[in-house]
């Protein structure tokens, strides 16, 4: 037995020493870059990054692919991609840092640093706190049209979002609400006297050497190394989007990164807020941001549910938190206009991921996300996540089509408006949402919203009309337009919201 108890010690050791763990990662860097070499081939991603940090460690990173099509020009570790709602994450931790520095508490009032700050309901507008900001439970509905449709200031924005109505009791729900980071990066100016976007490139940025980041993302072409985004449209295939540079909602989702700076961020988040020595949060700070703040309904997560099986979700400050092969995980997607991300951390395996592509809703980023937690977490190698990503979203796909070819189907051919094209043309009114001018051209629509976005729209049915697809979001959109008892246009509906004529 003495002799057996040595001989397992001994082979403890062996697996245990620097050797046998770089012969480890070494196989694990193969097989997961084996994956996502076969993913983006089946998914036709044009580029892509990808970040693993183990015990501190870099362990994996990896540039992929082209920044664009047509110049082919290879995507490298400081090639910037948007970083979306992972952003979220960056915000939450400024706000920690201002806690740390004793200018502001979680608990403290919104209206404590933005009197100005209003919604629909009263009650929730006195009662918001700066942490309620931060977890989709505050009870105000989601008001994303308004930067779909319009690009205005920060201050203006937020001031019609005041028109968004009450969803449910205050932290009696969840409805994810990108609105409310807005607000929390003016309660960042408010608390530290710096806009946000200058506080996390000070505090964050400069402190984790994110040389290439950048905040604002008015700023993205000044460096000249960004992707290009594309939409795989089920129609037309890869198609070039627009950049989206909504810097009014910033805070929400409008941070470029690189690889190698991910590579530094991820380092911070396993070493629990200390990056070379330098503690960037106080611990207790640290482990706030990532307790479970707000319970999630299934129906609010992601789609691979259906594969991981979750006991429980909740939302802790800026991250999604659910439970993997009984240990807690902590991530976070970010999409936005051809661009998305995924961030992840296991803190107990001192495990994090990190993905960026160049191709909208590109659902590799999950299949990587789990992939690499198997592979340098449990060390297991037995799930194929590509193939069952792949299948899933194949799935969601072939619902999409089979929807636009029941559209089309029920289009009702032979019918002509009711009213000669003239009249619809005016200017409608949307008390959150803006000005519409409608106007005739070559016998479509013309419809401009807040001279932000347009559509050119041609007749579908009856009182209906669609957009062609060359418009900021490349997708046809449905108008639609009701009549008042005299027959005379009364409103417009677009994006499900109603829009009143005010001029004829």
């Amino acid at each position: 037995m003495k002799h057996l108890t040595i001989l397992c010690l001994v082979a403890l050791c062996l697996f245990s020493s620097p050797c046998a763990r770089a012969q480890t990662t070494a196989s694990a860097n193969q097989k997961l870059d084996a994956m996502i070499t076969k993913g983006m081939a089946d998914w036709k991603i044009p580029g892509l990054a990808a970040v693993v940090v183990k015990d501190g460690q870099v362990v994996f990173q990896k540039a992929y692919g082209v920044k664009n099509l047509e110049t082919k020009a290879p995507v490298d570790e400081n090639t910037l991609f948007n970083m979306g709602s992972t952003t979220k994450a960056v915000i939450c931790i400024a706000l920690g840092m201002l806690v740390d520095q004793g200018k502001l508490q979680w608990e403290d009032k919104v209206r404590k640093y933005l009197p100005a700050f209003q919604l629909s309901d009263p009650y929730i507008t006195e009662e918001a706190r700066v942490q309620d900001l931060l977890t989709h439970n505050l009870g105000i509905d989601q008001a994303d049209l308004l930067w779909v449709v319009d690009s205005t200031s920060t201050e203006e924005t937020l001031a019609r979002f005041r028109f968004a109505e009450k969803a449910y009791p205050i932290r009696g729900g969840f409805i994810y609400n990108n609105l409310m980071y807005a607000v929390a990066g003016e309660v960042i100016r408010a608390a530290s006297g710096q806009h946000w976007t200058t506080f996390v490139k000070e505090n964050i940025f400069k402190p984790l050497e994110m040389t290439h980041t950048v905040a604002k993302a008015a700023d993205l072409f000044k460096g000249g190394n960004y992707v290009t985004p594309y939409v795989d449209d089920i129609e037309d295939g890869l198609v070039t989007a627009n950049y989206n540079l909504s810097d009014q909602i910033g805070a929400a989702g409008m941070i470029w990164s690189c690889g190698a700076d991910i590579g530094h961020y991820l380092t911070f988040l396993v070493n629990g807020g200390v990056y070379k020595s330098d503690t960037l949060l106080k611990p207790a700070t640290f482990r706030y941001l990532f307790e479970p703040h707000a319970f999630v309904n299934k129906e609010s997560f992601y789609p691979t549910q259906n594969l991981t099986h979750p006991n429980w979700i909740t939302y802790g400050l800026g991250w999604f938190q659910t439970d993997y092969r009984g240990v807690k995980l902590d991530f976070h997607t970010g999409s936005i206009s051809g661009l998305i991300a995924i961030a992840g951390v296991m803190h107990d395996k001192k495990t994090a991921v990190y993905v960026f592509s160049n191709l909208d809703h590109a659902e590799l980023r999950h299949a990587i996300l789990y992939k690499a937690m198997d592979l340098y977490a449990f060390g297991d190698d037995s799930r194929d996540w590509h193939r069952e990503i792949f299948d899933l979203y194949m799935g969601f796909r072939r619902q999409a089509a089979a929807g636009l070819k029941k559209q089309a189907a029920a289009r009702v051919p032979n019918t002509k408006p009711s009213l000669d094209l003239k009249a619809y043309a005016g200017v409608y009114a949307h008390e959150m949402l803006g000005t519409v001018e409608v106007s005739v051209e070559n016998d479509r629509l013309i419809i401009h919203f807040n001279h932000f976005l347009t559509l050119q729209a041609h007749h579908w049915h009856y009182d209906t009309f669609q957009s062609d697809k060359n418009n900021r979001y490349k997708d046809a959109i449905m108008v639609n337009f009701n009549l008042d008892q005299q027959g005379a246009v009364e409103e417009m509906e677009a994006f499900g919201e109603r829009f009143r004529k005010t001029a004829r």
